[in-house]
């Protein structure tokens, strides 16, 4: 996973677009290119930023449903390739499970927002998702992932409600993401406190995947086999 990057990710720039609100196209451009967890990355990040702190409510669960749907498109394509299919029977239901979690999560945004919510973008995972270790792998950064997110953004909720409903998806995503290591071995729990992240940051990482890929300019044209919408 040390090679990931968020340029490997955003095709479409849905979420380049969103990155460029926050910190100014210039910056974000830098950060799309920078190794996930580089030095330079997290230096930059470390940046405040104005817009980023002026983002509403419905904002940070735009961003938000973005990257539900980027989780839930990667365990639905793993399904649906077969790739879960082909795995032991434990790994099978987590990965099941995960999947049936993160899609029930894009439900819930999408209710929550209404009409204010974005349409689903399309996905290229590179072959990721036909690959057993592969897929494993990134299903775990994407874990250990949303729980920073959620960390980060979770504070930044202004309704009382709202900022309930997320910690109680952030208790769910800690599971995901300790059950996740659990299966490929590593520790659950490395360390005694985790380190939260922004909107910005992690909009950045999930850049540097360039997992989103532009929509094909006609529904006649066959997607490829690795093209999910």
């Amino acid at each position: 996973m040390t090679d990931l990057t968020l340029a490997c990710l955003d095709r479409d720039e849905a979420l380049s677009g969103a990155l460029a609100e926050l910190y100014g196209s210039t910056r974000a451009e830098f950060l799309r290119r920078s190794a996930i967890g580089g030095a330079a990355m997290l230096g930059a990040l470390l940046v405040p930023s104005p817009a980023a702190a002026a983002m509403d409510d419905v904002g940070i669960l735009r961003f938000g449903l973005r990257f539900e749907y980027l989780q839930s498109t990667f365990y639905t394509q793993a399904e649906e390739v077969g790739t879960v299919h082909r795995m032991a029977s434990r790994k099978q239901q987590w990965a099941q499970v995960l999947g049936a979690h993160e899609r029930a999560h894009v439900k819930i945004l999408k209710q929550v927002l209404g009409r204010r919510a974005e349409a689903k973008p399309f996905f290229d995972f590179h072959g990721t998702t036909e690959r057993e270790g592969a897929f494993t792998r990134t299903a775990v950064a994407m874990e250990d992932l949303t729980v920073a997110l959620l960390s980060g953004i979770t504070p930044q909720i202004r309704d009382r409600a709202l900022t309930a409903a997320l910690f109680g998806l952030l208790t769910v995503e800690a599971r995901h993401a300790a059950w996740a290591r659990n299966i490929v071995g590593a520790t659950p729990a490395s360390r005694a406190f985790d380190e939260p992240r922004s909107l910005g940051q992690v909009g950045l990482v999930v850049d540097r995947t360039r997992f989103v890929v532009r929509r094909p300019r006609t529904s006649a044209r066959r997607q490829a086999p690795q093209t999910t919408g």
